[in-house]
Parts: structure tokens; C-alpha cells; sequence
């Protein structure tokens, strides 16, 4: 009697595991089907597009008459001089505009991270509401802003700081000025929601031990603040040259890469590669390429000036 009781009992656990078994098998099932759409769509539109661009990267011609023509296009990076004038361009908005960007962040982060200070919500909605803003409204704004006889040149006349009014989308200089003021203004409060996130996060009293110790603000803001910010920074950093070392909307809405090619990018000059001079997609896709590769070799440097041990 007990072993028939035994093997009954038996037989009903056998058959819950398998009961068990088989609904989360559905579960699964049903989970990885949602999985599955996302992974076939981020496959197909971007990986595969990647694949092929680099494929293309290492051919040459026009249309279907696509040859294999080796490392004869990335050769062809060290000799053109149009694609080193972009190069130039580009790293001269890196060099000046991400530093100016990520302390204006930080300044104002630290500003609008003050309990007693008022109307925070709109001063941060203010500051970020650019970040959201459409890239070719903005950059038309802008280039009418910066006319000749535009409100800022106005505006510099009417307090005397100027005498005659600044040529700032046709000189060469102040065209470069225009577009880092512009790309400035845009992401600043962008990467500043980064920093008030990090500064909410931190322990007040650290702060409130280190005034008790006599630490100034100063003291505090270089000894407390920027060193548990550092993730954050690093991180602002590397998202800040990615995006610059990939600038196309400002530039080509601002200045169209004028005068005399003195604004054009990367970016821009692969769109001209494409669509304005004599396709070159193959060339194109080279330039493409020589933009990862530099991101690649930019945010290394950054891991290990930070000291990211991972790096």
C-alpha cells in the first residue's frame, strides 16, 4: 500500500516539474520572441549597414561597378588635402569647444544644485531645453542671429564694443567662433543634467565635514566635487568628442563648410564625397571609418588620462 501511495506521489511531482518545466519554457519562449524582433531589427539596420560600409571601404568605382582596391583608399587619407583641411576643422572644434562645453556644464550644475536657490526647475529647464531643440531650426536661427546686420552685431554696436559689424559667417575666423558658439549653446545643458545627477547622488555630509574642517567652497569644489565626478566626467568627455568628431547639422546649415572650406567637417565632407562631388561611396565609406578610428584612439587616450584601469 505504501509503495503504490509512493509511486503515485512519485508520479504527481514528476509530472508538476514537468508542468513547471514546460511554462516557463513558454515564458522563455515568449520572452525571447520579443528579444528577437529588437535584435533582428538592430541587425539589420545597423550592423549589416557597418559590415557593408566597411566592405565598400575597401573598393573603388561608381554603381555596380564596384572594384576591390586594397588599402589604396585609406592611402589616399594622407594625401588629400581636403580631407586633412575637415580633419583640421574638426579637431579644432574638439580642442575648444568640449573643454568650454563640459566646465560651462559642471559651473552650472554646481550652481543649480544649491538648496536654497529658487525657481530651479525652470533655470534647469531653461539651460536644457537647447539639447531638445530642432538642429536645423537652431542652426538657422542662428546663422540669421550672426548676419551682418543681425541682433548680435547689434546688440555690440549699441554698447560700443564694436565699430563696424563682425563678418561672422564669411570670415574664416569668426565662422569657426559662430559654430562652436552654436554647438556650445546646444549641449551644454545636456551634459549639465549628467553633472546634477552625480552631484545629487553625493553624501552631503562629506561636504558638511569638510566645512566643518574649515574647507572653503573652492577647496570643497576641487577636493570633494570634481574627483567624485570623475566617471562622470570621463564619461561627458568621450560622449563630447564622439559627437563633435561627427559635427554635420550646424556647419552645413551655418556656413555650408565656408568660406573656403575654413568651417567644413568629416562629416560634411563624406556628405559631399556622396551626394555633391562625383559619387565616391567607396572613398566615402573610407572617411567613415577614419572617424571610428579616431574615436577609437581618442577615447583610449581619455581611459588612461583618467586612469581607468580597464582601459
Amino acid at each position: 500500500m505504501k509503495t503504490a501511495n509512493t509511486a503515485a506521489g512519485s508520479g504527481k511531482n514528476s509530472n508538476t516539474f514537468q508542468s513547471s518545466r514546460s511554462r516557463r519554457f513558454k515564458s522563455g519562449l515568449v520572452g525571447w520572441l520579443f528579444v528577437a524582433a529588437a535584435v533582428i531589427l538592430i541587425a539589420a539596420f545597423y550592423f549589416y549597414p557597418m559590415i557593408q560600409a566597411l566592405i565598400l571601404s575597401f573598393q573603388t568605382g561608381t554603381g555596380i561597378n564596384m572594384k576591390f582596391n586594397g588599402l589604396g583608399n585609406y592611402q589616399r587619407l594622407f594625401t588629400d588635402k581636403m580631407f586633412l583641411t575637415a580633419v583640421a576643422n574638426t579637431f579644432i572644434y574638439l580642442l575648444f569647444q568640449v573643454p568650454i562645453m563640459i566646465i560651462l556644464a559642471m559651473f552650472f550644475s554646481v550652481l543649480l544644485n544649491d538648496r536654497n536657490l529658487k525657481f530651479k526647475g525652470f533655470f534647469r529647464t531653461a539651460i536644457f531645453l537647447p539639447a531638445i531643440t530642432s538642429l536645423v531650426a537652431y542652426s538657422i536661427v542662428f546663422k540669421y542671429l550672426f548676419a551682418p546686420d543681425g541682433l548680435v552685431n547689434a546688440m555690440l554696436m549699441n554698447i560700443h564694443i564694436i565699430n563696424a559689424p563682425i563678418q561672422w559667417i564669411s570670415d574664416p575666423f569668426w565662422a569657426k567662433v559662430t559654430i562652436i558658439i552654436a554647438i556650445t549653446w546646444r549641449w551644454t545643458g545636456y551634459n549639465m543634467i549628467f553633472y546634477l545627477s552625480g552631484l545629487q547622488n553625493i553624501d552631503q555630509s562629506i561636504y558638511e565635514a569638510a566645512r566643518i574642517d574649515g574647507a572653503s567652497a573652492i577647496r570643497q569644489f576641487f577636493s570633494i566635487t570634481i574627483p567624485l565626478l570623475k566617471p562622470i566626467i570621463l564619461f561627458t568627455s568621450i560622449t563630447s568628442t564622439i559627437g563633435t568628431l561627427q559635427l554635420f547639422d550646424e556647419v552645413m546649415n551655418i556656413t555650408k563648410g565656408g568660406p573656403g572650406n575654413a568651417t567644413t567637417t568629416i562629416s560634411q565632407y563624406i556628405y559631399n564625397l556622396s551626394f555633391e562631388y562625383s559619387a565616391d561611396f567607396g572613398y566615402a565609406a573610407t572617411v567613415s571609418y577614419s572617424i571610428v578610428i579616431m574615436i577609437i584612439i581618442l577615447s583610449f587616450i581619455q581611459f588612461k588620462v583618467a586612469g581607468d584601469r580597464n582601459a
